[in-house]
């Protein structure tokens, strides 16, 4: 079960027991009806008080860090609305059996008194959750070594970035894949200029068996001892 739904389930039988109260001393001082009233609201709002301040410093204990601190404020905006709602239906089902109960019509009690039970266990139930969680940090405050030790060291280490750390797999993902694109593309480069289609085969440059690399011998005629005569004279 959950927490809201646990506490709207209490708070809506308070409210009923308190109606049904109600209901009996008005029929016996009823020239103290508005006082009845108004005494019986304000000891269902101590009963929410008492269960939101619980609720604020078992909160704070647990987690010193305001900022990792749970959202109560939802959980008691639920608890309200199911013990508006959840009161209003039962309270008008006794009243079809029992005359002594004020109960307005069904509309009215699944609207308006909704509304009025849902708003006042709200205010009163986040306003006890952030005093009794400032009630612990105030002794925080005065008694450090009280503070819980998980929770110090937590805030101890550096903040890390949630951005980068998402984004590393991504990053190494795409470095990989390219490098791993380089080294198919490189293979794929070699084969296509060793390949016929670039022109380079050796087939159309067949080696020459009569080709030499002998230097051919020139012969000595008599004109050149001619001219080396005439040089000397």
């Amino acid at each position: 079960m959950s927490k809201w739904f646990l506490r709207g389930l209490v708070f809506a039988a308070l409210m009923v027991v308190i109606r049904l109260i109600q209901g009996v001393l008005i029929n016996a001082f009823e020239a103290q009806a508005n006082l009845i009233s108004l005494v019986l609201v304000i000891l269902f709002a101590i009963g929410v008080y008492v269960w939101g301040r619980s609720d604020g410093r078992e909160d704070a204990k647990a987690h010193a860090d305001p900022d990792r601190r749970d959202d109560l404020a939802m959980t008691w905006l639920g608890a309200g609305l199911a013990a508006g709602l959840l009161g209003g239906f039962v309270a008008w089902v006794i009243g079809q059996f029992d005359k002594a109960l004020y109960v307005s019509s069904f509309f009215n009690e699944l609207t308006s008194f909704a509304a009025f039970t849902a708003l006042l266990v709200f205010v009163v139930a986040v306003a006890a959750v952030a005093l009794g969680r400032r009630a612990v940090d105030k002794e925080y405050e005065k008694h450090p070594e009280r503070r819980p030790v998980p929770a110090a060291a937590a805030q101890s280490q550096p903040e890390t970035d949630v951005f980068a750390t998402v984004g590393a797999p991504a990053a190494v993902a795409e470095e990989t894949g390219a490098v791993q694109t380089e080294a198919v593309a490189a293979p794929a480069a070699d084969a296509t200029l060793a390949g016929p289609s670039a022109g380079f085969t050796t087939e159309e440059f067949p080696a020459d068996a009569d080709v030499t690399t002998e230097f051919p011998v020139i012969e000595d005629t008599g004109v050149a001892e001619s001219q080396s005569d005439d040089s000397a004279k």
